[in-house]
């Protein structure tokens, strides 16, 4: 699913015009994207928390050659499902 496919559901089940839609969209991921580079962290109920998490420097290995190299430190963005969200999704599944 893309931004323009949420978009296009605004505009198909709630009538909201699909360039506001559009906007709206963007406006929601833009404040999402904003408060991660805040290292806040940002929690929609029933879906799931994104937060932003410091990852310490550690050892790799260059898979072409085996030479051990150093791995800088950095920030990562998570997100853990909530246990609603979980339960959808696995209702969800096709069974075999």
């Amino acid at each position: 699913m893309r931004k323009a496919d949420i978009a296009n559901l605004l505009y198909e089940r709630h009538g909201i015009p699909k360039r506001e839609a559009a906007a709206m969209v963007e406006l929601m991921l833009d404040e999402i994207k904003e408060c991660l580079a805040r290292s806040e962290e940002v929690k929609i109920a029933g879906f799931g928390n994104f937060s932003v998490r410091q990852k310490r420097a550690r050892k790799g290995r260059n898979p072409k050659t085996g030479e051990e190299i150093g791995i800088a430190p950095r920030k990562v963005v998570t997100f853990r499902a909530s246990p609603v969200f979980k339960s959808s999704v696995l209702k969800a599944r096709p069974t075999a």
